[in-house]
């Protein structure tokens, strides 16, 4: 008796123990099937103008920089700048001690008083001998005698000449003003101090920093289209802040310079641009993203980059389609920054893409669109949401 109740009940766990085992391998089967829809963002492909823009690294230039030196030795009697101040080219910025520079144009001008009184006197005396030498009351070797001695003090009172103005230069070194429009630094010599012309490091620096410049790289890739973005015009360019995703350009110039050659330690090639700098957000020594323009791609089909999918054939993008379902279709990309993907060929505009959720699809899958907050579905009967483009 015992013996057949066991048996009966082994029965019944091996029966049980199968059907369990069929219904979870059957319901795993529908989970894996691919029946259940997959939630995705889209985003619908549009056609517009877009810029064509090649990004790079910069740094920040001034347009002009000069180091303001004393051109004389002296005492610096007088400092009429102040530190960071916006100067204007011949603005007085500094005076050494004239009175040594003075006294030495004072006595050039002295030296060639003198030399003329000796001149006028010789000269009297030529036209004197020339007379009596045409008479035979004095020989003509006198004569030729005082035109000579006439000559030598007209090269001397040249010379005086030459003198004075080389003082009167020494004296207007002893006012020191600015050579360039601009702004100064910190001042490196006090008023009191010695000055000598030799001195390395100078009084101020004076750095213009209206306009300014921007100097970066760029690939040797990107030279045809930067050479052809110039033959149109001064091609657009934007400083934006390092690192700073979507802020906005600190400032606009246009492209100035494009470096004459390769550099071939690093295949890139340098460029200068020029900011008008108005707001004054642009400081030298300072690094910037810079982006140049180099062409508008017109009414180009665009979609988000995170919509472009790469596989061993190359790029693709999954369509979804009024039946909502994923078709996977081969594309052919133009032109590919942080902001949009230019479509060539494969897709046309108001076609949906899958931006977010492609990882999990496969050709034909089933598909429910949400909207970016992913809350509210849409089904195959209802309105489809479209992701950001």
């Amino acid at each position: 008796m015992r013996r057949t109740v066991l048996i009966v009940v082994l029965l019944a766990v091996a029966v049980g123990g199968g059907w369990w085992f069929s219904h979870r391998n059957a319901r795993a089967k529908t989970d894996t099937s691919g029946t259940d829809p997959i939630p995705v963002l889209v985003a619908t492909a549009e056609a517009r103008d877009v810029p064509i823009w090649l990004e790079g690294l910069g740094t920040v230039q001034a347009s002009a920089t000069v180091t303001v030196k004393a051109q004389v030795d002296g005492m610096l009697s007088e400092v009429r700048f102040r530190e960071g101040q916006d100067v204007h080219t011949g603005d007085i910025l500094a005076k050494i001690d004239p009175r040594t520079y003075q006294a030495a144009l004072d006595q050039a001008t002295a030296k060639k008083a003198q030399d003329a009184a000796n001149l006028a006197n010789a000269r009297v005396d030529l036209t004197r001998y020339t007379k009596l030498a045409a008479t035979a009351y004095t020989s003509a070797q006198q004569a030729d005698t005082q035109r000579s001695t006439v000559a030598q003090l007209e090269a001397q009172v040249a010379q005086d000449q030459a003198q004075i103005d080389s003082a009167r230069a020494q004296l207007s070194y002893t006012t020191i003003t600015s050579p360039i429009d601009g702004r100064t630094g910190i001042r490196q010599v006090d008023q009191g101090n010695l000055v000598h012309a030799a001195d390395t490091t100078g009084i101020v620096v004076i750095t213009t920093l209206r306009p300014i410049a921007v100097v970066f790289t760029l690939p040797q890739q990107a030279l045809p289209d930067v050479v052809a973005a110039q033959a149109h015009g001064a091609p657009i360019v934007e400083a934006l802040p390092q690192g700073a995703a979507g802020a906005q350009p600190l400032d606009v110039g246009t492209l100035a310079v494009l470096d004459n050659q390769v550099d071939p330690t690093t295949g890139t090639i340098k460029l200068k641009a020029t900011f008008p700098n108005d707001a004054m957000k642009l400081w030298p020594g300072g690094f910037v993203t810079v982006r140049l323009r180099v062409d508008t791609r017109r009414d180009a089909i665009v979609v988000p980059p995170a919509a472009v999918q790469r596989g061993p054939l190359g790029a693709y993008v999954y369509v979804v389609g009024d039946a909502m379902t994923a078709s996977r279709r081969p594309v052919l990309v133009g032109h590919e920054d942080m902001r949009a993907s230019i479509i060539d060929s494969g897709l046309h505009a108001g076609e949906r893409v899958v931006v977010d959720g492609a990882a999990r699809l496969t050709d034909g899958r089933a598909v429910t669109i949400v909207d970016p907050a992913g809350t509210t579905p849409a089904t195959a009967s209802g309105p489809a949401g479209g992701g950001p483009t």
